[in-house]
């Protein structure tokens, strides 16, 4: 039996440098939104409750998934992501999500505004994944197809 050595893309620094650079936004965007999405959740009131109310259960399961498998991405190429409260915070900064309870189309549009920014940092992580890593970005085009199916649901609470 010879001993081989298994190449990976791990070895290769700027690889690992570029998926880091383009999915880290995207997995703290995706953290805020799983903490502001249950907020959200706990607080929403007025017509389409229990609707809403589930649905943000959803949506915050997502979102907590989509930033596990985008930081295991960057982890899996060899470098660390720094996924703590505070460089959520500072990277998302003000979210669109209130304090306390709002009506239901209040908290949708809401929630909608904060996806669509992680939406924003997903569609240029693709575009710039194209040039860097292609496993890297069928990650981010899977996110962006779960984010936009998880805001068409949402909308449609609104849509009349």
């Amino acid at each position: 039996m010879t001993n081989k050595t298994i190449a990976t893309t791990a070895s290769d620094p700027t690889v690992a440098a570029g998926t880091a650079q383009f999915l880290s936004p995207v997995v703290l965007g995706l953290q805020a939104l799983t903490v502001n999405g249950k907020q959200a959740h706990w607080h929403v009131r007025g017509a389409n409750f229990i609707g809403v109310h589930e649905f943000l259960d959803t949506v915050v399961a997502n979102a907590g998934a989509f930033a596990d498998l985008a930081a295991e991405r960057i982890v899996a190429l060899g470098l660390p992501i720094d996924a703590r409260s505070t460089t959520i915070a500072e990277k998302v900064g003000a979210t669109q999500v209130g304090a306390g309870f709002e009506q239901s189309d209040a908290v949708i549009r809401a929630v909608i505004a904060d996806i669509d920014a992680i939406i924003a940092d997903t569609q240029a992580a693709i575009e710039g994944l194209d040039e860097v890593d292609l496993t890297s970005q069928d990650v981010a085009i899977n996110i962006k197809a779960g984010l936009e199916k998880d805001r068409w649901f949402l909308f449609s609470h609104l849509a009349a």
